[in-house]
């Protein structure tokens, strides 16, 4: 490590809340005016425009596989030269997008309006945000990662009413134009100018002896995992109310039992932020994939009694699972090239979540919803599976050294033994 970075990161990690504090607010910003933007606007849009849901939410699928190719792209970039300017040029980017959505008048203006905004997208949600922590942190970012996750936690408890009040004061276009003036009056300012720019991390010493099986086996693994766990967060996002309904709950249960989902998800990381933060991430990882299997165990079992309990199961492991996605390539590989190996392991999951929604509506409608419990559920015990063949290095080393121990002691016992055979002879 150089000495200019020797000398600044004691800096950061003094301001260490601060940072995670903007982080976590133009998180909030980013989601909730992007990804969660199409469950408020969609429908007047698609009225206005004279547009189909079938084709608008096929061109914001379009968005969200053009932002998951990207991501391995962005992660680079904020290895080689920081997050700061990537984040803050990703502000402009939503503010240009959502301007030319908010001047849509057809199927050509809705595609390129998402097309930049799936460029800030890729460029600028949780992988961005937890890569510029962990250029600032090294190691130490695995507390900054849960806190970013903290604030965005509520990007659709916010995102969802703000997006509802600007529609209803100042029409979609308006609400388009109000999300755009946030990014460059709030979002930029915050990050070019309140988060530090840091050196890349080249220190072979702070990454991690290599996982058992090597990184490209290890990175599989983890790429499917991630993978299966926002498959799973995807299609019930979209799908959550008619699921319970399907499956015996009222409407009001199914709606209430819903809407806490954000509250679980944020109650899981204050969890892992303050339990488990002293254990491996690969704990918070295995029970993230773990939670919506029991929950969904406990639904079939129980019946609608235990929708609130699913709810809360599924949600609290939503929650973990977007952590474990930031946490455990650190704890494996460590802050070297962080950025690309978060971007390539989040890519699969990033293109998949296009075709999630439907492909479970479709088992919902075609199948039945315990078929459709039945996939998810499968999907997070292959993935909790999986997770088995993973093991940190210091676990690995540990394990290692034991054997090595035991190897030890049974060659001394044997030598000590042959030494008395010679000094007492036969009995």
């Amino acid at each position: 490590m150089s000495l200019e970075q020797n000398a600044v990161t004691p800096a950061f990690h003094k301001s260490q809340p601060a940072i995670v504090s903007v982080l976590g607010i133009t998180q909030t910003l980013a989601w909730g005016s992007t990804y969660y933007l199409p469950a408020v606007l969609a429908d007047p849009i698609c009225r206005s425009l004279h547009v189909s849901d079938s084709w608008f939410f096929a061109i914001f699928s379009g968005s969200l596989l053009l932002s998951g190719l990207l991501g391995p792209m962005a992660g680079r970039l904020i290895d080689q030269r920081g997050g700061r300017d990537v984040l803050a040029a990703t502000n402009l980017a939503f503010a240009l997008g959502l301007g030319l959505l908010s001047m849509a008048s057809g199927l050509t203006g809705l595609a390129l309006a998402w097309a930049v905004i799936g460029l800030g997208m890729g460029f600028g949600l949780y992988e961005a945000a937890f890569a510029t922590a962990t250029g600032l942190f090294r190691a130490k970012a695995r507390g900054a990662i849960t806190g970013i996750t903290l604030f965005a936690g509520f990007a659709s408890t916010v995102g969802w009413p703000a997006s509802a009040l600007f529609s209803h004061e100042f029409g979609w276009r308006g609400a388009c134009l109000a999300w755009a003036a946030l990014h460059l009056l709030v979002g930029l300012p915050l990050n070019r100018f309140l988060v530090p720019k840091a050196a890349p991390a080249t220190s072979e010493a702070e990454a991690p002896s290599p996982p058992v099986g090597g990184v490209s086996r290890t990175m599989a693994i983890l790429a499917g995992v991630f993978a299966a766990g926002w498959f799973i967060s995807v299609a019930m996002a979209s799908n959550l109310p008619r699921l319970l309904e399907a499956l015996g709950a009222t409407p009001a249960l199914a709606v209430g039992a819903a809407a806490l989902m954000g509250p679980a998800q944020v109650g899981a990381r204050l969890i892992e932020f303050s339990l488990l933060r002293h254990v491996s991430p690969l704990v918070s990882a295995r029970l993230a994939m773990a939670l919506h299997p029991i929950g969904a165990g406990l639904l079939l079992l129980i019946g609608p009694a235990a929708t609130i309990l699913f709810t809360i199961l599924h949600g609290g492991g939503n929650g973990l699972q977007t952590i474990a996605r930031g946490t455990l390539p650190l704890a494996l590989f460590g802050a070297k090239g962080y950025g690309l190996r978060t971007g390539l392991l989040a890519a699969p999951g990033r293109i998949l979540q296009g075709g999630a929604p439907l492909l479970f509506s479709l088992v919902l409608d075609h199948g039945g919803p315990y078929d459709a419990l039945y996939l998810s559920s499968t999907l997070g015990i292959l993935a909790f599976g999986a997770l088995a063949f993973v093991r940190t290095p210091q676990k690995a080393q540990t394990k290692k050294a034991a054997a090595f121990s035991i190897k030890s002691g049974a060659k001394t016992s044997s030598t000590l033994g042959r030494r008395q055979r010679n000094q007492h002879g036969p009995r």
